[in-house]
């Protein structure tokens, strides 16, 4: 049951944990003998004064006032904020885990077997021939599977220039298709929120080097013409590739390569319950079908010919390195343990959970909700309300809200996803927060959040003059 405020907090309080220099200092005497020059040492130092309790209990304080995954749902469209099974902590905390990636081939087997195995349990989940585990995000794995489709066009004299992306796609694949050297062709949704057919035709073309597309898309919906589109660019000589961001909704289901699509990233810190958010740590292992793996990045990992064991290689026509050595390792130790811990079934039980939450929750929601049903996420609108100041009163609510103002194509947007993970009393919360921040008074949600760490902020001040440490308030 959501609760009012008033519960939270008393009237007018304000939530507040001092800075420890604000819980006093004291200086203490550091004159000891030292071999570093006279200019690098000092006489004293000046130290917090709080006792050791003291300290514990500021520290429990400030962890309280954030938000994570283990204080409640982050049902952030298409960013998948899943649990963290603990237990995957504890595999990649295990000693044995802890091994230089430089020593020999002989001397790891251990985690080149693990390694070739996640590469084999990606390609049959992803429907794809070859994976490489190298790229250490998302968005890196992106950046990867178009390099890998521009090598495979240059290798073959094909002279491509343009990447066709839908308008309601992540940000990342306009800035990845430019980067790699190509010119962007935006694709407009039809009336329905899919890819509109005749707008695609018209798009594609002798330029086109690849299809960038999520299926589902970016509002939760299943392109249920993937077939079609698979053969629009497949006719015209270009690639269709899969952003991974919503994998979730498909695990046991259905699979990218079954579809069509040639080149495709994982986001396995999203859809194997690895952490995301806070910059990081991430994975996005790319998967290709047959004709792309020798362009993939070295080294992978094979069984060795002849006898027992595993070993590094270079594909024949590798683009190189994208990343050091296998990326990030203990992600995919942690990838690895959830998939192989969940098995076929509990992939097909997450994916089946994770598709009915988000069709509930879009249901019991008063919020408008365009299109539908839905996969693992949905779009539902404010309306004449403002998206932003709607989130920021469920923040009072003691709920994270949603992703806002996007996707451009559902105007005030509060783009949903509230995993698997969730039960029904969760979404009932989040559904109830929902409908109480909606329809508050103006008042209310222009003030909003009342109960928060932090009150409402200057946005644009707070990224273009970030204030990254204590010691910058000192400086105003």
């Amino acid at each position: 049951m959501i609760h009012d405020q008033a519960d939270y907090t008393r009237e007018g309080e304000a939530v507040h944990e001092p800075l420890l220099s604000e819980k006093g200092e004291e200086t203490v005497d550091v004159r000891e003998e030292s071999p570093l020059p006279d200019e690098l040492t000092r006489e004293e130092l000046t130290l917090p004064a709080p006792s050791e309790p003291e300290i514990a209990r500021h520290y429990t304080r400030l962890s309280q006032m954030n938000w994570a995954i283990d204080s409640g749902p982050y049902p952030l469209g298409s960013c998948t904020m899943k649990y963290n099974p603990k237990f995957t902590e504890d595999v990649a905390a295990d000693p044995n885990a802890a091994v230089h990636p430089d020593r020999p081939d002989r001397s790891v087997q251990g985690n080149l077997e693990l390694q070739y195995r996640l590469q084999e349990f990606l390609a049959d989940i992803g429907g794809m021939d070859a994976v490489t585990l190298q790229p250490p995000a998302g968005a890196a794995g992106e950046f990867t599977g178009i390099l890998i489709a521009k090598a495979y066009h240059d290798h073959h004299g094909n002279d491509r220039s343009e990447v066709v992306i839908p308008a309601s796609a992540h940000g990342t694949n306009f800035a990845t298709a430019a980067t790699a050297g190509y010119d962007v062709v935006e694709l407009p949704s039809g009336e329905d929120g899919r890819v509109d057919l005749e707008a695609l035709e018209a798009a594609v073309g002798d330029e086109t080097a690849a299809l960038m597309l999520t299926n589902p898309n970016t509002v939760g919906l299943f392109e249920r013409d993937i077939a079609a589109i698979a053969d629009v660019v497949h006719d015209a000589g270009g690639l269709l590739y899969y952003d991974g961001a919503n994998l979730n909704a498909l695990l046991g289901r259905g699979r990218p390569g079954d579809m069509g699509f040639d080149v495709m990233h994982y986001n396995v810190h999203k859809t194997f319950a690895t952490p995301h958010g806070g910059g990081g740590p991430g994975a996005g292992p790319v998967g290709v079908t047959e004709e792309l793996a020798e362009f993939l990045p070295s080294p992978r990992v094979r069984e060795t010919n002849g006898e027992k064991g595993y070993e590094r290689f270079e594909p024949a026509e590798s683009i190189g390195k994208v990343h050091g050595f296998e990326g990030n390792w203990l992600v995919l130790v942690k990838a690895y343990a959830y998939i192989a811990r969940l098995g076929d079934g509990g992939l097909r039980d997450a994916a089946a959970k994770a598709v009915l939450n988000a069709n509930y929750l879009a249901e019991r929601i008063d919020l408008a909700v365009p299109h539908g049903p839905f996969h693992h996420e949905f779009a539902a609108t404010a309306g004449d309300r403002d998206a932003a100041d709607v989130a920021k009163r469920m923040l009072d609510f003691g709920v994270h809200p949603p992703t806002t103002k996007w996707p451009e194509m559902v105007p005030e947007a509060m783009l949903t996803e509230p995993t698997e993970i969730e039960n029904r009393s969760s979404l009932d919360d989040l559904a109830e927060a929902f409908d109480l921040a909606y329809a508050d008074a103006d008042e209310a949600l222009e003030t909003a959040p009342n109960r928060t760490a932090a009150a409402r902020i200057d946005q644009v001040g707070a990224a273009r003059n970030p204030r990254l440490s204590w010691q910058a308030l000192d400086e105003e």
